[in-house]
């Protein structure tokens, strides 16, 4: 099952704070977290961090917490040690944001705390391949991709797909960052350009982020990577179908209760025979060829326009589209809803065969 995760960052705020924040995202559908040793510099955060996290056990979530070789020396630890960090912190998994030699991390895989390691998967390396050639425990062995703070840094798509896939092909579990519009804090300081993995959805709204991650399919869990997010973005992200992109569209004033049902309660795919100009769903038009569709909204089609074709084409009358292209309109198409600009792009990636939906935008 896909998962969906915050990230608590103790020495930004009080133990209150972030335990209302860990149950409110307990209550939408959360069970990840992600912290960061990395930024921990004093006892008393660190005891913070162990409290927020023994909390956080107990609402079954699993903990992951970045750490590299430096944090080890710190604490006077070897990667033989690492149930320290199960004992001492709560943690289910250690992302390694440097890592070892790839001996270790295939040692620590295999330690009695059963710990798991969580690898950088944005390296683009040959490094998870290094780590499998020592026959690791590969149950224990998850990957996890950066987030970044300054503006233009974050990957590109190709990047994310290609290190991802690697992931996958391995059939290594992979997680990537999602980034709140309304939270500031990350591990070091305010963050005002939120914190993503990809480029691309900085200042996104976090669902169409969500939405994006997981049609490519190589991601399979998401972590929001600054803190705190909103209420609302909690809410709606645990709302979301985590298997089958859901579009979000503004519907037509003039549609009827019919093109509602076909819209909203019908199931969807893209033919195979795949149009440059539009995405087809035909089986509307089978299942209600006797009934009728008066013609409304009959404007100039443009992209992301979705139509259904009325009672003035016999032969289509039914068939939803979702126009991909701008096309004139004779007059036989109502334009019914129109997909959110935020996915238009999301558009572009619907491939064939595949299945889709729609939900409808709140007011």
């Amino acid at each position: 099952m896909r998962r969906l995760g915050i990230s608590i960052y103790p020495q930004h705020s009080t133990i209150e704070e972030m335990k209302e924040y860990i149950q409110l995202a307990s209550d939408n559908g959360f069970d990840r977290i992600f912290t960061c040793l990395l930024s921990i510099k004093n006892d008393e955060q660190r005891k913070k961090l162990q409290q927020i996290n023994q909390f956080a056990e107990q609402l079954g979530f699993d903990i992951s917490a970045d750490v590299a070789p430096e944090v080890f020396e710190e604490l006077g630890l070897t990667y033989r040690d690492i149930g320290y960090f199960k004992e001492h912190y709560y943690l289910d998994a250690l992302r390694l944001d440097m890592g070892f030699s790839g001996q270790e991390e295939a040692f620590m895989s295999l330690d009695a705390s059963n710990l798991k390691i969580e690898l950088n998967i944005s390296s683009g390396t040959k490094y998870v391949e290094n780590i499998l050639s020592y026959i690791p425990n590969r149950n224990n062995i998850i990957g996890c991709h950066n987030f970044y703070p300054r503006e233009y840094t974050g990957l590109s798509r190709q990047h994310l797909l290609t290190t991802s896939k690697l992931y996958k092909d391995n059939r290594i579990r992979t997680t990537a960052m999602i980034s709140s519009n309304h939270a500031t804090f990350g591990p070091w300081e305010e963050t005002l350009n939120g914190l993503p993995t990809l480029e691309e959805h900085r200042h996104l709204p976090i669902v169409v982020q969500a939405k994006d991650l997981w049609h490519t399919g190589f991601i399979d869990d998401l972590i929001i990577g600054n803190m705190y997010a909103s209420e609302d973005e909690l809410k709606a992200l645990g709302r979301l179908n985590r298997n089958k992109l859901e579009l979000t569209v503004v519907t037509s004033p003039h549609m009827n209760e019919l093109e509602e049902k076909v819209i909203f309660h019908e199931l969807h795919f893209n033919r195979g025979d795949v149009s440059e100009y539009v995405i087809r769903s035909t089986q509307s038009r089978v299942k209600y060829k006797n009934e009728t569709f008066p013609a409304h909204d009959t404007n100039n089609i443009e992209p992301g326009d979705v139509t259904i074709d009325n009672d003035l084409d016999i032969r289509y009358k039914g068939e939803l589209q979702v126009a991909l292209k701008a096309m004139p309109n004779v007059g036989c198409t109502n334009v019914v809803a129109k997909v959110i600009s935020e996915e238009l792009f999301l558009l572009d990636q619907i491939k064939p065969w595949e299945s889709f939906g729609f939900i409808k935008m709140s007011d």
